[in-house]
């Protein structure tokens, strides 16, 4: 099924099912009023929604109305954990080629995690505000929401936790991460509010397209307008959502409503300059990665990070070209216009 959560009713909003299509959506306040709430009480309100959900795709809603994507929060305004990886190595690879430095062996077996923000994000089509001068950057990526995760969970109990699946852009600040790395204690200031899909979809519905705690499926990006990248999310995904899982579980418990990131998608292309959609590869998921690419090849980078009036759009698209998860779409808005 699909969900999503309006921007009434406070500031959780108001958890509404939508159709299949996108098209419609019922509010269902009298089953869970929001998606948070639904999370808690999973095993009782699935079922519930699940029924609402068959009857939205057949028509016969008593109380359906027109699914509007601009009038969404990402589906759990805020949350209470936010953990993104970088389970992608090819990017993690490339990064470090540019800077002549080699990928640590612990990196193929031990994920990246950074623990991020979660007391509010942004709507799939609110403004990015951040100065220029920070180095404004897209990250495309694929997340999962979890339910309750005991400690010391195996990949496999982690898989098993997984509710709903989401888009996001995980905003960057680029300019400032040499600086706050150096200091040895992670992202802070560079790691800015995220923006997620307006739809958050449970695994089953993916179909063949979900498979090995993995969303195989193409991630589309356009940036002002123009196709950017393409990458397919199941391929060259070092670890799958259940490892990602399990690896911030080893320590702690997750509670429902946990939210893991994939990390940037990025597939690896052979050769570096045909990487590139204009040069018939599938492209790439953020900036900094083309601007890796210039600089392996040219010595320094030539893209510029995003300015304001920029826009960037994230979305997935299943067998048939149908949208799942709806439209990321962020503009940039200067800090202190």
């Amino acid at each position: 099924m699909k969900l999503a959560t309006l921007k009434q009713g406070g500031r959780d909003g108001t958890l509404v099912v939508v159709s299949r299509d996108l098209g419609v959506c019922q509010p269902v306040a009298g089953i869970a009023p929001t998606l948070q709430a639904a999370l808690d009480d999973w095993d009782a309100c699935a079922p519930r929604l699940a029924e609402v959900y068959e009857s939205l795709n057949n028509g016969h809603a008593r109380h359906a109305v027109p699914f509007d994507e601009r009038a969404c929060h990402s589906p759990l305004p805020r949350a209470y954990q936010w953990a993104d990886g970088s389970a992608y190595i090819n990017h993690v690879e490339l990064v470090r080629k540019a800077r002549n430095a080699e990928v640590p062996a612990s990196f193929y077996t031990d994920p990246l995690m950074y623990q991020g923000g979660s007391d509010s994000f942004i709507g799939p089509r609110e403004r990015v505000i951040a100065d220029e001068a920070w180095g404004i950057d897209f990250e495309a990526e694929v997340t999962v929401v979890t339910g309750d995760v005991s400690m010391g969970a195996s990949p496999a109990e982690a898989a098993a936790a997984i509710r709903l699946v989401m888009l996001v852009n995980d905003v960057s600040l680029r300019n400032l991460i040499p600086n706050e790395l150096a200091k040895g204690f992670g992202f802070f200031q560079s790691k800015p509010a995220s923006a997620f899909s307006p739809v958050a979809v449970t695994p089953d519905e993916l179909g063949e397209a979900w498979k090995d705690a993995k969303l195989h499926r193409p991630l589309v990006v356009h940036l002002n307008g123009k196709l950017f990248g393409k990458p397919d999310a199941g391929v060259d995904m070092t670890f799958d959502f259940g490892q990602l899982i399990a690896h911030v579980a080893k320590t702690r418990e997750l509670e429902a409503g946990s939210i893991i990131g994939s990390g940037t998608v990025s597939n690896k292309q052979g050769d570096l300059w045909g990487s590139s959609i204009e040069h018939g590869g599938v492209g790439y998921c953020c900036l900094a990665e083309v601007r890796t690419f210039e600089t392996i090849e040219q010595g320094k980078p030539a893209t510029p990070f995003m300015r304001a009036g920029d826009v960037v759009r994230i979305e997935m698209f299943d067998a048939a070209g149908a949208s799942i998860f709806g439209t990321i779409e962020n503009t940039v808005a200067a800090f202190r216009d």
